[in-house]
């Protein structure tokens, strides 16, 4: 038999006895054994009072052997145990004694087993218990007679099991009990009063179960602080949802399909700081925040809502992001009051104008994205005073023009898809652009696009190699520099070596068939091109009906040549009209 490792605490031992092909409990062990490490061995039987004579044993780990059965009296004498390991074994059932009327346990792990009966009075006597683990189990009800002899429980799990119901009161003398896992089990019905009892709880997790409807049972959760229901079948909210909740900081209920949530179903949530609804297919009004003034962050997307309250920002006034994506939105009022704001997220809507006082004022704003709308007007002062605004998305819109003003600190511009802006803008409004998208490829001229893609190869080269160069000779003569002036001299002109460096990365760029010179903005031109179109049509309109004209029989080169006609009809028609 292996040795077990020794250590002193003090006056007392830690015993790592782990690992080393055990089949039972060493029989030489000191009476002044804090600590016994016995997991993953090959212990299979505990017989009656093997560890009687270890008053000071404190923590004992008995995981990944392969328990099946635990006797009466297998813990007894163990006066000081404070924590007891049994997971990964195979224990079928929670012991019926062997666990009784130790007083001094703190921490029970019995996870990870084959537990499918919990026995009444298995828990009799553990008067001071305050973790317990029972999942990853077999269990398919709430043992509620077992749970009713631990009043000092604060945290318990009973995930990963098959429990499809939680009864009435099945929780009733657990008043102690802060934290409470029930996710990834079958649950699909709650008892209108299964919570009724837990005066301390303040994390519920139901996340991963079968529930239909609302769990309406959490209205008697005073302090309940995070609540868990995602990724159930939930299909509605109702209103007033948590009004026995006023504690609530967190709550998650994504990837459940709900279609229609109350408009009073969040009110009065002082402490909520995030809130997160995506795909409420049937919400059509903005709900009412009253009360809820802590919130962070917001996101109601994929919803049909059409318009926003003009005192939403009153009840908000902590907002920071703000996601209205995939909505139906037409119009917006102020946002002037939510002065945190940092995020605004409103693509994929119906917003046809942005008007001067819409985004006034709001100092923090850093990004606004208002892509894929229906914009055509966008007031010359509506960005103005934006001072922290980087990045900025108007991309597939119907923009004509584009104001300038107040936008002089953005790095991320798209413009992308709106055909009607053709005008050129200058770099001169953008000293610190890094990323930009426009909708043709002449307008990134401007920063510098068509030096880059049309400087010779070789050139371009050498003049790498000489900025590479170059850069080596500073750094060889760094010490020269440093004794002919000061650091902070050498300092300031590298720094505006690198600004004169800046570039911007700009698309779609300009290449031989996407020119630098805006060609079709000249109307000689665009005659000359349709006349091409014109030509080319009637040319291969002849053709095809030349050699369609007799369909009895046609040789496959006749065939070949009036297919291609009819090709080059079917391109030319598009073109001449893009133009």
């Amino acid at each position: 038999m292996a040795t077990a490792a020794a250590e002193a605490d003090g006056a007392l031992l830690r015993a790592d006895c782990s690992d080393r092909g055990l089949t039972a409990v060493p029989a030489n062990l000191s009476a002044f054994t804090s600590y016994l490490d016995l997991s993953m061995n090959n212990i299979s039987k505990l017989p009656s009072n093997p560890l009687h004579n270890l008053r000071f044993l404190e923590e004992l780990r008995l995981a990944g052997n392969g328990l099946t059965y635990i006797p009466k009296g297998a813990f007894a004498g163990l006066f000081s145990l404070k924590v007891l390991m049994l997971q990964n074994n195979q224990l079928s059932q929670v012991p019926t004694e062997a666990l009784q009327n130790l007083r001094s346990l703190q921490s029970l792990r019995l996870d990870a087993n084959h537990i499918n009966y919990v026995p009444p009075n298995c828990f009799s006597g553990l008067v001071s218990l305050r973790h317990l683990w029972l999942d990853d189990n077999s269990l398919t009800e709430i043992p509620v007679q077992a749970f009713r002899s631990l009043p000092a429980l604060q945290a318990m799990t009973l995930a990963l099991n098959k429990i499809h119901h939680i009864p009435d009161y099945a929780f009733g003398n657990l008043s102690s009990l802060v934290v409470l896992h029930l996710h990834n089990n079958r649950i699909y019905s709650l008892g209108k009063k299964c919570f009724d009892g837990l005066h301390s709880l303040e994390t519920l997790d139901l996340n991963y179960n079968s529930l239909d409807e609302f769990p309406t049972a959490i209205r008697t959760l005073t302090n309940l602080k995070e609540l868990g229901f995602h990724s159930n079948n939930i299909k509605s909210i109702p209103e007033q949802a948590f009004v026995g909740n006023p504690s609530l900081i967190t709550i998650h209920f994504y990837d459940n399909p709900i279609q229609l949530v109350g408009k009073s179903a969040f009110q009065h949530l002082p402490e909520l700081r995030t809130l997160t609804l995506n795909g409420a297919s049937q919400i059509t009004e903005f709900p009412d925040l009253t009360g809820t003034t802590s919130l962070e962050s917001l996101t109601l997307t994929g919803a049909q809502i059409t318009s926003l309250p003009k005192t939403a920002c009153d009840q908000l006034p902590n907002l920071q992001v703000l996601d209205l994506s995939y909505n139906l939105l037409e119009d917006l009022p102020s946002f002037t009051a939510c002065k945190k704001l940092q995020k605004i997220d409103l693509h994929h809507n119906e917003i046809y104008e942005i008007k001067a006082d819409t985004f006034q004022q709001l100092v923090a704003l850093r990004s606004l994205d208002l892509a894929w709308n229906q914009i055509a007007i966008i007031q010359p002062s509506a960005f103005s005073s934006l001072p922290s605004l980087i990045k900025l998305d108007l991309s597939s819109n119907l923009l004509s023009s584009f104001p300038v003003t107040g936008l002089h600190g953005l790095t991320h511009l798209k413009l992308t898809g709106n055909r009607a802006l053709q005008s050129l803008i200058s770099s001169e409004n953008f000293p610190e652009l890094k990323v930009m998208e426009m909708p043709y490829a002449y307008q990134c001229c401007a920063f510098g696009a068509c030096e880059s893609h049309y400087k010779i190869p070789s050139q371009w080269n050498k003049d790498e190699n000489s900025s590479t160069d170059d850069f080596h000779r500073r750094e060889t003569s760094m010490l020269q520099i440093q004794d002919e002036r000061d650091l902070e001299d050498f300092l300031l002109d590298f720094e505006e070596d690198l600004k004169a460096h800046h570039s911007v990365q700009c698309s779609p760029p300009p290449g031989p068939f996407k020119p630098c010179d805006h060609l079709f903005g000249s109307w000689l031109i665009r005659i000359g091109v349709w006349t091409i179109v014109v030509l080319a049509f009637i040319c291969n309109a002849v053709v095809t009906a030349t050699v369609f004209r007799s369909p009895l029989y046609i040789s496959s080169i006749k065939l070949l040549i009036g297919l291609i006609a009819i090709v080059n009809t079917l391109m030319v028609v598009p073109k001449g009209i893009s133009f």
